[in-house]
């Protein structure tokens, strides 16, 4: 099993990244898992470098996840892969690795390095150096602010804001109950708002001042 790495260009440009590939996955595992992966990759790597702020880390926990999902798949009858709850299991897969290299780091440094990717995705600026300059400082603010978070709301905010995912679906993750995760999610969100405030002085309302004061707003689903 080759797991392409998330800063290679997929191979394979024709895969249908919304496609339901568990079919294909039961059927035969080892031709249709390139596609998943393809599928998958940079959904994985996002959101393991909102985690854990290393894009070297990221990779690193993207490819592991890969083979372990690959490895849980090749055990797994066509009924259960067929049942399968995709991107919540990946997510839970993800955060676990994520948490376990965190243990392992306790004693080191937290250092955040920044991507392009890391831009918070709500946040549109001209394509412009200018526009580009602002939003590389914007990202990396917020990816500041989120590896300052306690892990148990980080993960929530990242698993909600940036993958995406429903309640439901982060309390599978996560094995937590939907409540809690909710207000997980509330309390980190709060907490952003609250370190964004303690960052500047209040009467400071320029455009720029203002970009900067966007945090994550609840999605709708």
């Amino acid at each position: 099993m080759d797991a392409t790495s998330p800063t290679q260009t997929s191979a394979d440009a024709r895969v249908d990244l919304r496609a339901d590939l568990r079919p294909s996955l039961a059927a035969d595992l080892d031709a249709a898992f390139p596609a998943f992966v393809a599928a998958e990759t940079s959904r994985i790597y996002g959101v393991a470098l909102r985690l854990t702020g290393r894009p070297a880390d990221a990779e690193d926990l993207a490819q592991e996840t890969l083979v372990r999902a690959y490895r849980a798949l090749a055990a797994w009858d066509e009924d259960r892969i067929l049942e399968l709850a995709v991107r919540p299991w990946l997510a839970s897969i993800v955060v676990n690795l994520a948490r376990n290299r965190a243990r392992a780091r306790a004693s080191r440094p937290a250092t955040v390095s920044l991507m392009d990717e890391l831009a918070h995705p709500q946040i549109a600026l001209r394509e412009t150096p200018h526009g580009s300059l602002e939003r590389r400082e914007i990202a990396e603010t917020w990816a500041a602010r989120l590896m300052a978070l306690p892990e148990r709301y980080r993960a929530p905010v990242v698993l909600r804001h940036v993958d995406g995912l429903s309640y439901d679906e982060i309390a599978e993750a996560l094995d937590r109950p939907a409540g809690t995760i909710k207000a997980q999610v509330h309390r980190g969100i709060a907490m952003l708002r609250t370190a964004l405030d303690a960052e500047r002085p209040s009467h400071l309302t320029s455009p720029m001042t203002r970009t900067h004061e966007r945090a994550p707003q609840e999605a709708t689903r």
